[in-house]
């Protein structure tokens, strides 16, 4: 997610990403120049964003907390890009910075687009590394593995990647960046396409879940960790900031009971803070929300109650086990919980 992302957007009438400007990637090979190393890279975030929050879910599961350490952004940025001003006098305390974008100057000077989370830096150098939000997370998971946690899931088995792509992709354009399209939207036309598309493939989706526990396969994949990120979101900001009001989340019983499960999965629920998604979203977004009001809704408390999915079967994890409990400086505050 870039700062103030989609305010830039108006003046068009269609949304449109832009692609990540730095794709070097962290390997085990260290073809690219840089290799996997314990404690070498710092993984920034916003918990308010849903494609940095696949990378803080896929840490989490994959137990690589003690090697790759996590700096969280304040939800409220301001022009100079994510600050740090929850940590003590305002300033990472491991890289020594203010703002994420002097991680990005440093790595280059003048560069094209935004500063977006998810970004890797190096620590030794406070460089940026990367900012590929669609390969981080796979990259997690096929590169650092000798780094994984006993019991760590295969979140990207190999047998079944061709499928995760497919699903991935669909969920992608649909979903995950389709309620920014509606939401951006500055011609009826362009909404009007966006909206539906989110919620035909929406209905595909829980037709396809109706039968069976996870996306692809009978345990929790990558595919499963993108869809979440849209769906945890989708009553508290996108039913009603991004107009995507065909129906809410809770009134699909698949899907609602899907995104239960996932929730009170350990490594899902207790990365999510609806206060830091809920204020970024509708005190960020001036141009869709000019008053900065945050509604006080929706209800928090369902997402606690019995889904009934484990009668579906599957096998959460695979042939591993759950994550530990949260790292005591990780726990999401109360006013971020059900």
């Amino acid at each position: 997610m870039t700062v103030g992302e989609g305010n830039s957007a108006y003046g068009r009438k269609e949304f449109r990403r832009s692609k990540s400007h730095f794709t070097d990637r962290v390997t085990a090979d260290g073809r690219d120049g840089w290799p996997v190393e314990p404690g070498r890279y710092r993984l920034v975030v916003s918990q308010a964003c849903p494609w940095a929050s696949r990378a803080v879910i896929s840490r989490r599961l994959l137990g690589l907390d003690h090697a790759l350490s996590l700096a969280v952004a304040d939800p409220i940025q301001d022009d100079r890009s994510w600050r740090f001003s929850l940590d003590p006098d305002g300033r990472d305390p491991v890289l020594g910075i203010r703002y994420l974008k002097e991680a990005y100057d440093a790595r280059e000077t003048g560069y094209p687009g935004g500063v977006s989370v998810p970004a890797l830096v190096d620590v030794r150098s406070g460089r940026l590394v990367t900012n590929d939000y669609q390969r981080i997370t796979l990259d997690l998971a096929t590169e650092w593995t000798d780094l994984h946690r006993d019991g760590a899931p295969d979140l990207y088995p190999a047998a079944l990647r061709d499928e995760i792509d497919e699903v991935m992709a669909d969920v992608y354009q649909d979903v995950n960046n389709g309620v920014y399209k509606a939401g951006f939207a500055t011609h009826q036309t362009a909404y009007e396409e966006a909206c539906t598309a989110v919620f035909r493939r929406l209905a595909l989706l829980s037709e396809r879940l109706a039968g069976r526990r996870y996306l692809v396969g009978d345990t929790i994949t990558e595919a499963d960790i993108r869809l979440f990120t849209t769906l945890v979101r989708f009553d508290a900001v996108y039913h009603g900031h991004f107009k995507c009001n065909r129906w809410k989340l809770v009134e699909d019983p698949v899907l609602w009971a899907y995104a239960r499960d996932l929730f009170q999965t350990p490594g899902f629920g207790d990365t999510v803070d609806f206060d830091h998604i809920k204020r970024h979203y509708y005190e960020v977004h001036t141009g869709i929300n000019p008053t900065g009001i945050v509604p006080l809704g929706p209800d928090l408390s369902g997402w606690l109650s019995p889904h009934g999915r484990q009668e579906l079967g599957g096998r959460p994890f695979g042939d591993g086990t759950p994550p530990g409990p949260v790292r005591e400086s990780e726990v999401v505050p109360p006013e971020g919980r059900p």
